[in-house]
C-alpha cells in the first residue's frame, strides 16, 4: 500500500495542473513520466498547459502499461478530481 492523499473535491477540482504548480514551488521535481496515451488523447491546447506547467524538466512518455509499472515505487500519491484523460504524472524529486 501507498500512502495516498485524496483531495478530489468534485470533478476537475483541483486539477493536476494546480497541484503540480502548487507541489513546485516548494520542490525541486528533476523529471516527469505521462502516459503516452496522454499525447494522443488530448488536444493541443491541454498538451500545452501541461508543458507550460513542468517546463524545465524532461518529461518521459512511455505506454500507459509501464507507465503504471512506476506506481508501485512511489513514496506517495496524490489523488486529484482531475478529468483529463491519461493526465497522471509522476514526478521524481531530486
Amino acid at each position: 500500500m501507498i500512502e495516498t492523499v485524496d483531495v478530489s473535491v468534485v470533478d476537475d477540482l483541483p486539477t493536476v495542473l494546480q497541484l503540480i504548480a502548487a507541489v513546485r514551488t516548494n520542490h525541486n521535481f528533476t523529471q516527469a513520466y505521462q502516459a503516452g496515451e496522454f499525447l494522443k488523447n488530448n488536444p493541443p491546447a491541454v498538451r500545452q498547459k501541461f508543458a507550460a506547467a513542468l517546463k524545465g524538466m524532461p518529461v518521459t512518455y512511455e505506454p500507459h502499461v509501464d507507465f503504471k509499472k512506476r506506481v508501485p515505487h512511489a513514496i506517495g500519491l496524490i489523488r486529484t478530481g482531475d478529468t483529463v484523460q491519461y493526465a497522471n504524472t509522476i514526478l521524481i524529486s531530486g
